[in-house]
C-alpha cells in the first residue's frame, strides 16, 4: 500500500490518557481512541463511564474491541520510526565526541551514559537500560567522558552531593563520615545557586564589555575632534602663511609638521588605549563564553567543578578606564608662535594676518541671541524681534516688577542660558556714546543700583562719555583705543574661564576677562546708556554674524 510511506504524524498515534503510542487501541461509541488498558483503568478510577476526551457518558459499560486498522497503522509507524532512529542513531563516534564502551571493533556514538554503571552506551546497547525493570532505575544522562571521576576516591560511590562547608562535592557515605554535620545539599540544588551566580558574572562581565566599547567610541570620537582641530590649524596656517614671502615657505612647513607630530602623538596614544582595550575586551568575550557555556550545562558535577577552577567571583585583572582620556590634541596658538618668529620686516602684515585668522576661529562658535523683554529696565525699548534695545526719549508706563526684571540699572538680559561650552556673538554700538557689553551670572542681583565686576558675576566693558572705554575687572582697567569699535564681539570659552571682546572690523582684541571661574550659567548683557539728549539715541543691535 502507498499509505504505508505516508504515514500520519506521531500525534495522531497518541493515547490522550497516557500520552504515549497506542497499545491495543479501541474505539469508543463516541468514535475517540485508546489503549484498551488506559481506558479501563479511567473508568475504574473515575467509577463513571465517560469519554475523557469529549465528556460523554455512557449507561453501560460499552464492549470495546481492538481497532485492528490502527493497530495496523501503529504497528507500521513503529518500524518506521523505528528505521529512521537506526539510520540517524547509529553513527560512528566521530574524535570529540563520547564512543560506547561495550562496542566491539567500531565505536558507535554514544547516546547517554549511565552513572550507577560508569559506562555509555550506544542505541543498540542501551536498549537493556529502556527495557528491564532493574536497569530503568539508573541514572542515564547525557554522554560524558571519564566517568570514574564522578565516583568518590574513598568511598567508591557516586558523587551525587554537595558539602557547602567544605565546598567539595561527595558520596552518601561522606556525609556520614567525614562531612558529618556539614551542611551537604543535593548536586541539583547547588548547581542552581552556582547557575545564578554564573548569570550574575555574566551581567558584569558584559557590563565591562560595554563600558570598555563606549569608552573606545569616546577615544575615536576625541580622536575625530583632534583630527578637526589639527586640519582646521593647518588650513589657518596655510592661509596665514600663503600671503608671505617665499622665505617664509620653510617656517609653514615646519608649523605643519609640528601640529601632524602632535596628532600622530595624540593618535597613537588613541590607538594604544584602544589596542589595550579590545585586549581586555577579547579576554573578557573568551571569559563570557566559558561562563556562559558551563551556565548551559546540565553535568552538574562538571559544573561545580569547573566553577572551582574559573573563579567567578574574581573578574581577571583589568584596568580602570574610567579615568584614562585621550583628549583632543590642542593646537591653540601654534600659529601665532610661529608668525611671532619671522623677521621684524614681515612682523604687521603677520599680526594683521593672525588677528583675521583669530576673529573667524571664534566667530565659528557664533550663537543666536535674542533679548529678554523679562529682564528688560522699564525705561528701554525692545524691537519686536529682540534684536535692538535703546533708552526711551519719553517716560514708559512701568512695567511688573517680576523678580527678573532689573529695577535700578538700565539693562536688559539675553534670553539664551549658557554653561559649558563656547559661545560668540556680535553687537553694532556705531553712532553710541556709552554702552556696556558682557555677560553675567543667572543669580546676579536685579534689585537696587549695580556694581559691575566679575566678583560680583559681571564680566563687561563699558565705554563712557564717547571715547573712555573701561573693563569692569577686579580692579577696573581704563583704556583708549585708536578708533572705536563699531561692531563688538563677545566671545565666552566657560571651560577655560574666558571672556574676550573684539573689535570685529578692525579684527583686533579689545579686553580679555582670563582665569574667571564660572559656577552657574551665564546670559549674554546688554546696556544701551541714557537717550542723553538725543547724544546717545542709537540703539544696541544683535547683528548677524559675518554680515557687516
Amino acid at each position: 500500500m502507498a499509505s504505508a510511506n505516508f504515514l500520519p504524524s506521531e500525534d495522531q498515534f497518541l493515547c490522550s490518557v497516557c500520552l504515549d503510542v497506542f497499545t491495543d487501541p479501541v474505539t469508543t461509541p463516541c468514535g475517540h481512541n485508546f489503549c484498551k488498558k488506559c481506558i479501563n483503568d479511567y473508568w475504574n478510577t473515575n467509577n463513571q463511564n465517560m469519554c475523557p476526551l469529549c465528556q460523554k457518558v455512557f449507561f453501560s459499560r460499552p464492549e470495546l474491541l481492538v481497532n485492528t486498522f490502527i493497530r495496523e497503522m501503529v504497528s507500521q509507524f513503529r518500524q518506521s520510526t523505528k528505521r529512521k532512529a537506526r539510520s540517524s542513531r547509529k553513527q560512528v563516534a566521530k574524535p570529540g565526541e563520547v564512543p560506547c564502551d561495550v562496542c566491539t571493533g567500531t565505536k558507535l556514538k554514544a547516546l547517554k551514559s549511565c552513572l550507577v554503571c560508569l559506562a555509555s552506551y550506544c542505541e543498540t546497547h542501551l536498549e537493556p537500560h529502556l527495557t528491564a525493570s532493574r536497569l530503568k532505575r539508573h541514572q542515564l544522562m547525557d554522554p560524558v567522558e571519564n566517568l570514574e571521576d564522578r565516583m568518590c576516591l574513598k568511598h567508591d560511590k557516586p558523587l551525587e552531593l554537595f558539602c557547602r562547608t567544605d565546598q567539595t562535592c561527595v558520596c552518601m557515605l561522606c556525609t556520614v563520615l567525614d562531612h558529618k554535620m556539614h551542611n551537604v545539599v543535593p548536586l541539583k540544588q547547588e548547581c542552581e545557586g552556582k547557575k545564578v551566580e554564573l548569570q550574575k558574572t555574566e551581567a558584569e562581565t558584559q557590563e565591562m564589555i560595554q563600558k570598555r566599547r563606549l569608552k573606545i567610541q569616546e577615544v575615536q570620537h576625541n580622536v575625530k575632534l583632534s583630527e578637526e582641530d589639527a586640519d582646521r590649524e593647518k588650513a589657518e596656517g596655510v592661509q596665514v602663511f600663503t600671503g608671505l614671502k617665499e622665505s617664509v615657505e620653510r617656517k609653514l612647513n615646519e608649523l605643519i609638521t609640528t601640529i601632524e607630530e602632535k596628532q600622530r602623538s595624540t593618535k597613537k596614544q588613541a590607538e594604544d588605549a584602544i589596542r589595550e582595550m579590545e585586549q581586555e575586551i577579547s579576554d573578557l568575550m573568551k571569559r563570557s563564553t566559558e561562563v556562559e557555556k558551563l551556565s548551559l550545562s546540565e553535568d552538574h558535577l562538571h559544573l561545580l567543578q569547573s566553577v572551582q577552577s574559573l573563579n567567578i567571583h574574581h573578574p581577571p585583572p583589568t584596568k580602570d578606564w574610567s579615568q584614562v582620556s585621550v583628549p583632543p590634541a590642542s593646537h591653540e596658538g601654534t600659529v601665532r608662535r610661529a608668525v611671532s618668529q619671522l623677521e621684524e620686516t614681515l612682523s604687521n602684515m603677520m599680526k594683521t594676518l593672525v588677528a583675521e585668522v583669530e576673529m573667524k576661529r571664534v566667530q565659528k562658535f557664533a550663537v543666536d541671541v535674542t533679548l529678554d523683554p523679562e529682564t528688560a529696565h522699564h525705561q528701554l525699548i525692545l524691537s519686536d524681534d529682540g534684536k535692538q534695545v535703546k533708552h526711551a526719549q519719553v517716560q514708559q508706563p512701568r512695567l511688573p516688577d517680576n523678580p527678573q526684571r532689573f529695577s535700578h540699572g538700565l539693562c536688559v538680559l539675553g534670553t539664551q542660558k549658557f554653561s559649558s561650552e563656547k559661545l560668540y556673538y556680535e553687537v553694532q554700538v556705531k553712532q553710541k556714546s556709552k554702552w556696556a557689553l558682557g555677560v553675567v551670572r543667572e543669580s546676579v542681583n536685579r534689585k537696587g543700583p549695580i556694581t559691575p565686576s566679575p566678583q560680583n558675576g559681571y564680566w563687561t566693558i563699558c565705554l563712557i562719555n564717547g571715547n573712555e572705554y573701561r573693563a569692569n575687572d577686579d580692579p577696573s582697567v581704563v583704556f583708549s583705543l585708536k578708533s572705536g569699535p563699531q561692531k563688538v564681539g563677545v566671545f565666552v570659552d566657560y571651560e577655560e574661564g574666558l571672556v574676550s571682546f573684539y573689535d570685529v572690523e578692525a579684527a583686533a582684541l579689545i579686553y580679555s576677562f582670563t582665569g574667571c571661574s564660572f559656577k552657574e550659567k551665564l546670559l549674554p548683557f546688554f546696556g544701551p546708556g541714557r537717550y542723553h539728549d538725543g547724544k546717545n539715541s542709537a540703539p544696541l543691535i544683535i547683528s548677524p554674524v559675518g554680515v557687516n
